[in-house]
């Protein structure tokens, strides 16, 4: 019988967080919720502890610290309320859990992250930044606390499992990573300039939040994709590669010295994943149908389009010119997606700019958190002055 594993749900109100939850209230004989964190639904956070009931609760935001108490009060509840990043970095680190789902979104969940790393929790990692802006600095922190990590991105969740048939690093061939294409597949650049924010988060297999639709609309998604494998799988940027496949069935493959290679296909559903993360080395019901190939036909596969979408260039640019680059790549994307999903500038602007902030900010040492801060911060300042330059005309 396994033991029961005691597990921090830090993001619990977005989609991973309830996709978490959903496979965690599966098997109540060996996980269980002792943590939940929220950043300013606190409503929603006091909702699931209702039905969770961990021993604490973090909303992230101090002002709500109230609300959460005497919402907790109110519902009977024996969870202890904590507010701010101090007390999630404080509760990521203790004995109050043993695995850590890091889905908080963006530079945020950075902190938490890199504190379960430090001490040695098994890590579902569903936050891109803490590898494309810190990876160097997780992965080394992983090693030191002997703390195992398994991603929950579809893609690189199937390379985790693939690799699982190696016995050296020097049995793997080449990585490749699947890229539905998003809902611009096989459009020209030039018809891509005047495609609108709706159209561009309408994406055609996944249920995402619009910024994560938008770089999947610009591959931007894919490059980050591929420098989050590098450092997971510590695996130089010349073995690892691209392939659109529309109907994202097969989330990525691995290729052997010996000429095999190695495939994990599935539903679409991030479950599947999380299942994966919070069962390993067993297998656990995850709720996710099995996959009907019959009923789905064909498989199909090409090259991605560079210059139709020039963000996954510049993201195996930044990936080897290492350093402080993936930082200001990542931080360069997110203030320009976030001035397109405002209506501020086109689509086609989006690479431009991420292009010239690359070019101001060369590669530096990101030997330390605070160098890699220091680029993130003067990343987004750059692009929020040069948002004025390609702003839409009114």
């Amino acid at each position: 019988m396994a033991s029961v594993r005691n597990i921090a749900v830090l993001g619990a109100t977005g989609s991973i967080g309830g996709s978490a939850l959903d496979v965690i209230a599966r098997h109540p004989e060996r996980l269980r919720v002792s943590v939940l964190a929220a950043g300013s639904q606190v409503d929603a956070l006091v909702a699931l502890c209702v039905v969770h009931r961990p021993e604490h609760a973090v909303i992230a935001e101090q002002r709500y610290y109230g609300t959460l108490r005497d919402g907790l009060k109110m519902a009977g509840l024996a969870t202890k309320p904590h507010a701010g990043a101090e007390a999630l970095d404080e509760l990521a680190a203790s004995d109050a859990c043993d695995t850590v789902v890091a889905a908080i979104v963006g530079a945020a969940g950075l902190s938490s992250t890199l504190a379960a790393a430090r001490a040695g929790k098994r890590l579902l990692l569903a936050n891109k930044e803490a590898l494309v802006l810190a990876g160097e600095l997780l992965m080394s922190a992983a090693r030191g606390a002997d703390a195992e990590i398994i991603p929950i991105d579809s893609e690189h969740n199937a390379i985790f499992q693939c690799l699982r048939s190696r016995q050296t690093q020097g049995d793997v061939r080449r990585i490749l990573l699947t890229a539905s294409g998003g809902p611009f597949r096989g459009r020209s650049r030039d018809s891509l300039a005047a495609v609108t924010p709706a159209q561009a988060v309408a994406h055609p297999k996944w249920s995402m939040g619009p910024k994560i639709s938008v770089d999947s609309a610009t591959l931007m998604n894919k490059g980050l994709e591929l420098i989050e494998a590098h450092h997971l799988f510590a695996v130089p940027g010349e073995k690892l590669g691209v392939l659109v496949h529309p109907q994202s069935l097969v989330h990525s493959l691995v290729e052997f010295v010996d000429g095999s290679t190695l495939a994990q296909l599935g539903l679409p559903d991030m479950r599947t994943s999380l299942a994966v993360g919070l069962g390993w080395p067993q297998r656990i019901e995850s709720g996710v149908a099995g996959l009907d190939l019959l009923a789905h036909g064909r498989l199909d596969f090409e090259a991605p389009d560079l210059q139709a979408f020039p963000c996954l260039r510049l993201a195996w640019q930044a990936l080897e010119a290492g350093g402080t680059a993936p930082a200001v790549l990542n931080a360069a994307n997110e203030i320009a997606v976030s001035a397109f999903l405002q209506g501020r500038i086109g689509f086609l602007a989006i690479p431009a700019l991420v292009e010239d902030a690359l070019a101001a900010l060369p590669a530096a040492p990101a030997d330390t958190l605070d160098a890699l801060l220091a680029a993130d911060a003067q990343a987004r300042s750059i692009t929020e002055h040069a948002v004025t330059g390609h702003a839409l005309s009114a």
